[in-house]
């Protein structure tokens, strides 16, 4: 069985002991829609709706994605990032035999630009390498996150109208 970085004894060490990951239930759908609602808030801010009607607008895309995400990824790890023991973010990996896709990776406004999420990039990055497997993602077009996949070594492979395909190679050992 290849060795994933979200079982306790292979975590990278400078993946904090303070970083923990427990599957999503159903408690934690609130968390997750709030989450959610943070990622998307400044763009529904351009509607103009009074901010009940963007909080029900962006409930309604989170219900929708979470299905999504439920009905075409039945198997992925579906993960709340966890820093002392609170929430902070989620992360869905999918794998199989050739490939990790890396679903979604978000995580709580006072957590972003501090490094986290690179650390947890690379740790994706380190157990495909070792499994040498590609690694999968889309990005939305105007997501900012674009630019830092390229610059963590993913690549564009096809334009599917709002999101980007994108893959990430290891290198040959």
């Amino acid at each position: 069985m290849p060795k994933t970085w979200l079982a306790f004894q292979d975590r990278p060490k400078y993946l904090s002991q303070d970083i923990q990951f427990k599957a999503i239930a159903p408690k934690d759908m609130a968390f997750l829609s709030e989450l959610y609602r943070s990622t998307r808030w400044q763009e529904v801010l351009q509607a103009p709706w009074s901010d009940e009607q963007r909080i029900e607008f962006l409930q309604q895309q989170f219900t929708a994605q979470h299905q999504h995400y439920k009905s075409h990824y039945p198997t992925a790890d579906k993960l709340i990032i966890q820093k002392k023991q609170c929430n902070i973010g989620r992360i869905y990996i999918d794998r199989d035999d050739v490939s990790i896709c890396l679903i979604d990776i978000s995580l709580l406004p006072k957590e972003r630009g501090q490094g986290l999420g690179t650390l947890l990039l690379k740790a994706l990055l380190e157990e495909a390498q070792l499994n040498q497997k590609k690694v999968v993602i889309h990005v939305e077009n105007f997501n900012p996150a674009y630019h830092w996949y390229l610059k963590h070594g993913f690549v564009q492979m096809e334009d599917k109208g709002v999101y980007q395909y994108m893959e990430w190679y290891p290198s040959n050992q």
